[in-house]
């Protein structure tokens, strides 16, 4: 449905008297591919060009090189005339919803309907269902003024699918909500992606959103996709620095403070190792610390751990201390390697006298 192949994006930064000053890449060769009827993320550190990709995916912004195809058309080589066509098939919603405050709410979702210049009855037709759809069919003659942020971003999708789109680009839709009102857009954007089988990219530096509602997902750093997997397999086995340190944000599991400032990132005499284990699979119900103890001869300091429901699978979490000598703490770590687990040795500290 959606696909970018070799796509870079380069901006011309002008000097102080024309001439040029510098170029930046936003987008470095990338590619891309969304299939009918899912749900995909992109996700990354501000700066990092995911809204660059998206505005590169309806033309908003031309790639510098590469071709976009959407729905089976290669946007990057039609006139005019045709691209404006090929965008009645892709709706967008922003971060700030772009409604017009001096028109009411069912106007706002009328207005590219009247730009295309459908009749007035067709017109009210077709926004009056989608009205119902978003939940504001009792909002019709009220003014974005009138509404809370929840209400203007429903007001935004409605509009955004008056065109009947196959796609919706959602560039940073819920950063401007509250947790709860997140809640109810995406799940609002859950609901239109089933009955309605409409293709969803969805631009956010949230973990919570991908978590939520993404099939798929791409991490997006320095305008290079460095990573790309299920929901589920990058929730429980990110395979790069960067989707490690995304995950471990969201999930709020780092060593405590005064564990940090004695970390040392290579063993020394009398040292042990922390660790930070990632269960999945059978292995978060396996009990394998118990058995990693009876079985190495350690001791396991729990420092902490929590366990997280990342849509139909289960990931557990927990940062421990292997505590014995040298060699018996190398045995604990060959024994956890072997398992289903991800093994990440975060330094060492000193063994107590």
């Amino acid at each position: 449905m959606i696909r970018l192949d070799n796509v870079s994006k380069t901006y011309v930064l002008k000097g102080r008297h024309g001439g040029i000053a510098r170029t930046v890449p936003a987008l470095k060769h990338v590619d891309f591919h969304v299939p009918a009827g899912r749900i995909h993320g992109v996700i990354g550190l501000s700066g990092a060009g995911k809204s660059t990709l998206i505005r590169c995916v309806n033309l908003l912004e031309r790639p510098t090189t590469g071709t976009v195809t959407v729905d089976g058309r290669e946007l990057t080589g039609l006139s005019r005339q045709a691209l404006n066509q090929a965008r009645h098939g892709m709706g967008m919603i922003f971060q700030h919803f772009n409604l017009l405050t001096n028109r009411t709410v069912f106007a706002n979702v009328a207005l590219p309907l009247e730009l295309m210049g459908m009749p007035r009855g067709e017109i009210r037709e077709r926004v009056t269902p989608l009205l119902e759809l978003v939940g504001l069919a009792d909002k019709a003659s009220q003014y974005p003024a009138q509404l809370s942020g929840g209400q203007k971003q429903r007001v935004a999708i409605a509009r955004a699918l008056a065109s009947r789109p196959k796609v919706l680009l959602c560039d940073e839709a819920t950063s401007a909500l509250d947790p709860q009102t997140t809640g109810s857009i995406l799940a609002l954007l859950r609901d239109i992606n089933q009955k309605l089988g409409l293709t969803i990219l969805l631009i956010t530096h949230e973990m919570e959103v991908v978590k939520s509602i993404c099939h798929r997902v791409s991490l997006i750093s320095d305008g290079e996709l460095v990573e790309e997997a299920d929901v589920g397999d990058f929730f429980t086995a990110p395979q790069t620095r960067l989707g490690r340190e995304f995950l471990n944000d969201f999930l709020k599991l780092e060593p405590p403070r005064a564990l940090i400032e004695r970390l040392e990132a290579s063993p020394g005499h009398n040292t042990h190792p922390v660790v930070r284990l990632a269960f999945r699979g059978d292995a978060v119900a396996s009990p394998l610390v118990s058995r990693l103890a009876r079985e190495c001869g350690v001791d396991v300091s729990i420092l902490q751990a929590k366990v997280e429901s990342i849509q139909e699978r289960t990931l557990g979490l927990m940062i421990a201390e292997l505590m014995g000598p040298a060699e018996k703490t190398r045995e604990a770590l060959d024994y956890l390697e072997s398992h289903d687990l991800q093994v990440e040795v975060l330094g060492h500290v000193q063994r107590n006298a």
